[in-house]
């Protein structure tokens, strides 16, 4: 098979495009390789990412510009979604996988509640419809 020459328009040289065969043969490999990782782990994986972003959407990244990393209607997003992702898979990771991840949601719903300048009513931010109330 030949593969297709095209040019970048930045750099002038020329750049091999990926043949659909490579294409299809690497996404194979990933369904395979997802297939092998249990469902506990993707889920705590998907959770831990969740739970970067939003900390670092409510200015708690270790960078010295975090306070214009700051952005509290990303982070209520990203909590949401972390207290449904949470809720909906604590039976199914069991309480030794859910423990620290719904801490972890706990301590980012308080920093949110400070950081915040008008401060929800309670049960009213991100993430309480699914885990009550916090304070």
């Amino acid at each position: 098979m030949q593969s297709e020459q095209k040019n970048h328009p930045d750099a002038g040289s020329p750049i091999e495009a990926p043949e659909a065969e490579d294409v299809k043969q690497a996404v194979d490999q990933q369904a395979r390789d997802i297939a092998e990782v249990p469902a506990v782990e993707l889920i705590n994986t998907v959770a831990v990412h969740l739970m970067s972003a939003a900390a670092v959407k409510t200015g708690l990244a270790d960078d010295p510009e975090a306070e214009a990393l700051k952005d509290l209607d990303e982070a209520r997003k990203l909590i949401t979604a972390l207290a449904g992702l949470i809720t909906a898979a604590a039976p199914e990771v069991g309480s030794t996988h859910a423990a620290p991840l719904r801490d972890g949601l706990r301590s980012l719903q308080l920093a949110f509640r400070e950081e915040s300048l008008v401060p929800d009513a309670p049960g009213k931010g991100p993430g309480e419809k699914w885990t009550g109330p916090v304070n």
